[in-house]
């Protein structure tokens, strides 16, 4: 499936959660987006952004580690049907809109959290977000650059 399918399921499915763990679940699928597109463009995606994609890759993986599921089957992550980027600019930007979603709905939680675990594990699944946000911003940022110049300072 299209990645820009399967962020645009996961807004859809993140907006109409009704409970806390329904919130902190689709934030999980959100950052396990994170770490797949993040492996697609590294291993595939322009070659300008392959190695910044790894760094996109791993601070998806973490955002997984920040939000603990237990009993969650790899046939419920929406991520493992990713099979194409299409428009990898485009998806970028899609994603960076989810990760802005998921962490808006991260804060939520984390307000309302009468356990304090829950608290802490939303607190760092909200830096993940923020991380994986900032990641995102600085691959679009690279797609922008004339393919000659590089960065500046490269």
């Amino acid at each position: 499936m299209d990645a820009a399918r399967l962020i645009e399921a996961t807004r859809h499915a993140l907006a109409q959660c009704k409970s806390l763990p329904e919130i902190v679940a689709e934030a999980w699928q959100a950052q396990a987006l994170v770490e797949a597109v993040g492996t697609r463009l590294a291993v595939s995606g322009p070659p300008v952004v392959r190695a910044e994609a790894v760094g996109l890759s791993e601070a998806g993986k973490r955002g997984c580690g920040s939000l603990h599921l237990p009993g969650q089957s790899t046939g419920d992550i929406r991520a493992a049907r990713l099979s194409a980027i299409r428009d990898p600019r485009c998806v970028l930007l899609q994603l960076g809109g989810l990760l802005g979603e998921s962490g808006v709905a991260l804060v939520g939680v984390a307000v309302a959290a009468e356990e304090e675990g829950l608290y802490w594990q939303c607190i760092e699944a909200i830096d993940a977000a923020d991380e994986s946000g900032d990641r995102v911003a600085g691959i679009l940022r690279r797609l922008a650059l004339p393919e000659r110049g590089g960065a500046p300072g490269d």
